[in-house]
């Protein structure tokens, strides 16, 4: 199926960029751009578009804004961050605002790519440097009443960690060298102990609390 990809950056050079990677993509059509933060949810509305790559920093309404605005009227639209920043306020701010991946200007190519794939699939994407930002040294808040590192084995942060990443059963599985359905154990077994009910809820903890990458 085709998906609809309207580009919100305030760069034309980097707009027409992108233009032009993304149309060489099967499926993927560009249908309208926008370099005024203002303007995203009536020419995407008018668009119909399906993905919106959102720049943080335009002029007119910032691209935190322009999601919760977006998102309140077009629930079923995807948002990816793209920004020049590599903070952890601001991926943390744009998860908030209900964007569903993350990629910063400079890894804007190959990643984009499969950020708006992950996205396709229901799944949510940090690309590399947004990952390592959000996986250091963060120590993790309690949560039920006691520390997660306490209640999660490594396997299980380890898994919890490539989840938040956007990374399927299967791709986990391979690079741990474990069985898929292990895999779906360690993930059930996750979601159990930190009283998690989706994906979604998963990436925000993660994100949310910074994880030490096993």
């Amino acid at each position: 199926m085709t998906k609809r990809i309207f580009l919100a950056d305030d760069h034309r050079m980097f707009r027409e960029a992108l233009r032009l990677l993304l149309e060489r993509v099967p499926r993927l059509v560009v249908v309208g751009e926008t370099g005024n933060g203002s303007d995203v949810l009536q020419l995407a509305q008018q668009s119909a578009a399906d993905i919106v790559c959102m720049d943080i920093g335009m002029p007119g309404t910032n691209g935190i804004k322009a999601t919760r605005q977006l998102l309140a009227t077009m629930p079923a639209t995807k948002v990816i961050a793209l920004s020049t920043y590599v903070e952890r306020r601001y991926v943390l701010d744009m998860f908030d605002a209900g964007a569903a991946a993350y990629v910063t200007k400079a890894e804007a190519s190959d990643e984009l790519l499969r950020a708006i794939e992950a996205v396709r699939s229901g799944r949510h994407y940090l690309c590399p440097d947004a990952a390592t930002l959000l996986t250091g040294n963060a120590a993790l808040p309690g949560m039920l009443g006691s520390p997660p590192q306490t209640q999660l084995s490594p396997r299980e942060r380890a898994v919890l960690v490539q989840v938040a990443k956007g990374r399927t059963s299967t791709q986990i599985a391979e690079q741990m060298s474990i069985a898929p359905s292990t895999v779906e154990v360690h993930r059930r077994n996750i979601m159990r102990k930190l009283d998690l009910h989706s994906i979604a809820e998963l990436t925000r903890y993660v994100i949310s609390c910074g994880f030490d990458q096993e």
